[in-house]
């Protein structure tokens, strides 16, 4: 079976909250390395700027007319995407460290992870 064929297939199994917890889980690991290699300000652009495009998919996505979730999840995440972006451009600058994105990321993979121990 080729790779694509793979994704295909996973992709039509997988929930949309298992598919939440495995991108971010795979972009805090890229976090995660690129500061374990010593990775600081401008050479963390790459694994920050997907980081922020994630971010920012989840922000839009929560205020969608339609979403689902409740308000004040919906209001949360919205606030965590928006504080996302402005800590980014911190760390970028040298202002600030990775470690917090870092952190916030973890937290919400926990909680991911917690939501799809219930669903199984």
């Amino acid at each position: 079976m080729s790779l694509n064929a793979y994704e295909r297939a996973r992709t039509m199994v997988e929930s949309p909250r298992g598919a939440e917890y495995r991108l971010m889980s795979q972009i805090t690991g890229d976090m995660m390395q690129a500061r374990d290699s010593g990775l600081s300000g401008a050479a963390l652009v790459p694994v920050l700027h997907r980081n922020r495009e994630v971010w920012s998919a989840f922000s839009g996505a929560c205020a969608a007319t339609g979403n689902q979730l409740p308000d004040a999840l919906r209001a949360s995440i919205i606030s965590i995407g928006l504080w996302v972006d402005r800590f980014t451009s911190d760390v970028v600058a040298g202002r600030d460290s990775i470690e917090e994105l870092i952190s916030v990321n973890c937290s919400i993979i926990d909680g991911l992870r917690h939501q799809n121990a219930l669903a199984a």
